[in-house]
């Protein structure tokens, strides 16, 4: 079953703004634009097979991992909603 793809307000932001850090680290929008394909791509494949994620502690909320991101979405009867978005570089206690 294909479902719709939503991204929240927060995923939403968090993603334009790691997509403007590298823009601004690389002096381009060549890996920007790669990296936004990428994740398009696989939340395509998701939309189609909404468990290929890893379960987290709660039921319906499941993580895909795209490169370094932890893409954490939500699981509901006609789409996936992207809740968040977080580099797994990052320091986790600053995850909220």
């Amino acid at each position: 079953m294909f479902r719709e793809v939503k991204w929240s307000t927060r995923a939403l932001f968090e993603w334009v703004e790691i997509l403007e850090y590298w823009i601004d680290r690389n002096q381009s929008n060549t890996y920007s634009n790669k990296l936004d394909h990428i994740l398009k791509a696989k939340f395509h494949t998701v939309a189609k097979s909404s468990s290929i994620g890893r379960p987290t502690d709660y039921q319906t909320v499941r993580v895909k991992i795209v490169r370094h991101y932890m893409v954490y979405y939500r699981i509901e009867p006609e789409s996936i909603q992207i809740l968040t978005i977080w580099d797994s570089r990052r320091n986790p206690s600053e995850f909220k």
